[in-house]
């Protein structure tokens, strides 16, 4: 072959290859992000899983109906305390890793069924009185969001 023939190949690879390379990489680190957002997502729901088994292991709370739950020991109080602290941490959790402003498509679907979660227990009024004290100390964007949708959810 001649050094034209090389010489054109060279500038077919660079034409052609260079921008495939660029939108190949480009892709991949997408797809990279994408499975990434996806295991966050994953691992803050597993967390809220685990928390309704406690819910469950746990039926003398009637942590799982929407009624306030009646006359309660202080054991049980303490108990209810205690697991209203680690929803409140898994919502936290779930705020700071996968809300902001103006979210669309999946990233909005997957918000808003955090929002659903957050707004069902808000439902009780037991889980609403316990909240100021138990926001004392977290993300104060959070705490703000929290009680906004808390007092939506009273009216």
């Amino acid at each position: 072959m001649s050094i034209e023939t090389w010489e054109l190949l060279s500038y077919i690879v660079t034409v052609l290859g260079l921008p495939a390379a660029v939108a190949i990489f480009l892709f991949e680190k997408h797809k990279e992000r994408a499975a990434e957002e996806e295991e966050v997502y994953e691992t803050v729901a597993a967390s809220y899983h685990d928390f309704l088994r406690l819910a469950l292991e746990n039926p003398d709370l009637r942590l799982l109906s929407q009624a306030r739950t009646g006359d309660l020991s202080a054991e049980q109080r303490e108990r209810m305390q205690a697991i209203f602290g680690m929803l409140i941490a898994i919502f936290e959790r779930a705020y700071l890793l996968l809300y902001e402003e103006g979210l669309t498509g999946k990233d909005a679907r997957r918000w808003r069924s955090w929002e659903d979660f957050m707004q069902e227990w808000c439902y009780r009024e037991d889980f609403r009185e316990a909240m100021p004290a138990l926001l004392i100390g977290e993300d104060p964007a959070f705490a703000k969001y929290l009680q906004q949708l808390a007092a939506e959810t009273a009216r």
